[in-house]
């Protein structure tokens, strides 16, 4: 049986070297550059020919596009639709990310924590800009909760700047976590069908389909989990406490 965690690994494609540093085109860069290209054809897609009366294509792109502003809604108010685009977006590359490493001899660039955790750090250096924006040094008021006393302030004051900077870890750890997870199982069950004899290798098949069908809702879900603790986030620093 192959070793379940080869699927992980970063092969070169086209090997380039700028001024020392290696900025080669992977197996990883390859499918977020197709997930890119094939979110932004779909979306292109749905909003081609927009009518009052929506074609079955448009009903799609606005059924997921109100999903997510709905929930950034629900999570941070009505005066943060105006950072939508990035929440869509997040959304949407990361969905995209998660199904195609479901495909055969595919990768999950969501399974790197390399990758995740970009992501999170881009969420988290946007949301702490947008809350100092719009609070100014206010905004330090986060790290010290209204009626702490005067004694305890030092301590509590460590504990949420630890929390705040712990963020981008968390959400990082959460979903790559969940991808590496999902991926081994499936690749230790499919080697183990491969090794049993031909007339007993139908045997685990609905089990591996289930399992396929499963993990392609862990693939959405862990999508929305990372968007919605996005809005979460956002929400904290927009509204303090």
């Amino acid at each position: 049986m192959n070793n379940p965690l080869e699927q992980f690994e970063i092969h070169k494609i086209v090997e380039i070297s700028i001024f020392g540093y290696d900025l080669s085109f992977t197996n990883s860069s390859m499918v977020m550059l197709i997930g890119s290209i094939l979110a932004c054809g779909l979306f292109a897609y749905c909003v081609k020919n927009i009518a009052i009366i929506p074609s079955k294509a448009q009903m799609f792109g606005e059924l997921i596009y109100n999903a997510i502003n709905q929930t950034l809604i629900n999570s941070a108010g009505a005066k943060a639709q105006k950072y939508i685009p990035l929440i869509f977006s997040l959304f949407i590359f990361i969905l995209f990310c998660n199904i195609l490493g479901l495909f055969p001899h595919s990768f999950a660039p969501t399974s790197h924590i390399a990758i995740t955790f970009s992501l999170a750090i881009v969420v988290f250096l946007f949301i702490t800009l947008a809350g100092i924006v719009k609070h100014g040094f206010k905004f330090f008021s986060l790290f010290l909760p209204a009626g702490i006393p005067l004694w305890l302030a030092p301590l509590m004051i460590i504990i949420e700047l630890f929390s705040y900077l712990g963020k981008p870890i968390s959400l990082s750890l959460r979903l790559a976590a969940n991808m590496v997870a999902g991926h081994i199982l499936l690749e230790v069950l499919a080697g183990f069908m491969v090794m049993l004899p031909l007339v007993l290798k139908v045997l685990p098949m609905p089990l591996i389909m289930i399992l396929l069908v499963f993990e392609f809702g862990v693939a959405i879900l862990q999508a929305y989990i990372f968007t919605i603790l996005s809005c979460v986030y956002l929400n904290d620093t927009l509204n303090l406490h």
